[in-house]
């Protein structure tokens, strides 16, 4: 009987693979699909961290941290319309965030009452309306009895961020109320006309 040479080799070409070659691909595309998994599950994750901030443009007021006077402030849109913390919403302008100094400036962390130091008012002008703002400051309450150096920022929120006015007002007493910056905005959301001409808003209602 003739001895057929190399009949083995034919077979293993025809049937190249094994079984524990099969197990290891397996094995690694059940590696590659749980990382696939994984990654739609954390992309969700990471979007709630995005804050989007229904404004146009902020306005923000701050003054020394752990500083515990009160200093609120005043806005006038074009309408007339003025926003201060007791009427945080006229028109399109809102008070997000009014802070009397150290007063009720507390975080719960961990489940331990923690002061915050921070000291600062920002409000935001939600939707343009062209014409004049004005800005004031109003030392409401003193505990100190002594100057507070308070830094007011206006910013345009859209397209880009842009800070298009920063500066600081001194405040020498309880009762002083400045105006810090009047400025215009133009029907192409421009601002213009930037200056500090004194005008009271401040009523005693």
């Amino acid at each position: 009987m003739p001895i057929k040479i190399g009949s083995r080799n034919s077979n293993l070409r025809q049937n190249p693979s094994d079984p524990f070659t099969d197990l290891l691909f397996n094995i690694l595309i059940g590696f590659m699909l749980l990382f696939f998994i994984a990654i739609v599950f954390l992309n969700p994750e990471k979007k709630k961290g995005k804050i989007d901030l229904d404004a146009e443009y902020v306005i923000s007021v701050s003054w020394p941290d752990n500083n515990p006077d009160d200093i609120d402030t005043w806005i006038e849109d074009p309408l007339g319309n003025v926003t201060w913390f007791r009427n945080r919403e006229a028109g399109l302008v809102h008070l997000d965030r009014d802070d009397r100094g150290m007063l009720y400036d507390t975080l719960m962390i961990n489940g331990k009452q923690v002061a915050n130091p921070l000291n600062q008012e920002i409000t935001t002008i939600r939707k343009l309306v062209p014409g004049e703002y004005t800005v004031n400051l109003h030392y409401f309450a003193s505990e100190t009895q002594k100057p507070v150096v308070v830094k007011v920022k206006l910013a345009k929120v859209n397209p880009v961020y842009t800070v298009f006015y920063y500066a600081d007002v001194q405040m020498n007493r309880k009762g002083d109320e400045k105006t810090a910056v009047r400025f215009t905005l133009a029907s192409d959301g421009s601002v213009r006309s930037i200056n500090q001409l004194q005008k009271k808003l401040v009523t005693t209602n």
